[in-house]
């Protein structure tokens, strides 16, 4: 597959807008992204040109999209680059789109709380739930004996 994949850096222009169609939850917003640069002269960073991308989410991501992102906030968005040319009234305007694969708040520039969405019900997606593993270390019981563990006297007072 040839197709150009990017990673933008931007912030949110416009309130995501969904919709549900038939094939499924879409989601677009546009992206502003703005060149800095270091100006010399005034001895600053400079704010440089500003281009704007129409970002498009489909299935989970727009829904998450929707319920995650606002005007303003800074992300980070890649996806698949899509250039086009239309003509309207002998006028061509050429316009940027970016099919997301991933989008998500650009934590140099903040702080976000993730959470995770809900699973979908078991027997719906033809798989069974797993229950969560325990990723905590078990304390050790003192009636055991272990080989790992070393058990110490107290030292003798002299």
């Amino acid at each position: 597959m040839n197709e150009t994949m990017v990673c933008v850096v931007g912030n949110v222009a416009t309130q995501p807008v969904y919709r549900e169609p038939v094939s499924g939850a879409s989601a677009r917003f546009r992206l502003a992204v703005t060149s800095r640069y270091w100006d010399r002269e005034k001895n600053a960073w400079t704010d440089g040109h500003t281009n704007f991308f129409t970002v498009w989410a489909n299935r989970q991501l727009a829904t998450n999209a929707v319920a995650s992102l606002n005007v303003g906030d800074p992300v980070l968005v890649q996806g698949r680059l899509k250039v086009r040319t239309e003509t309207r009234d002998g006028t061509s305007r050429t316009s940027a789109d970016i099919d997301a694969v991933a989008i998500g708040h650009d934590l140099g520039r903040g702080t976000a709380a993730f959470r995770r969405t809900g699973r979908p019900e078991p027997g719906t997606a033809g798989a069974q739930a797993q229950p969560e593993p325990s990723w905590e270390t078990p304390e050790p019981d003192p009636a055991v004996p272990s080989a790992n563990r070393q058990e110490r006297e107290p030292a003798a007072v002299t």
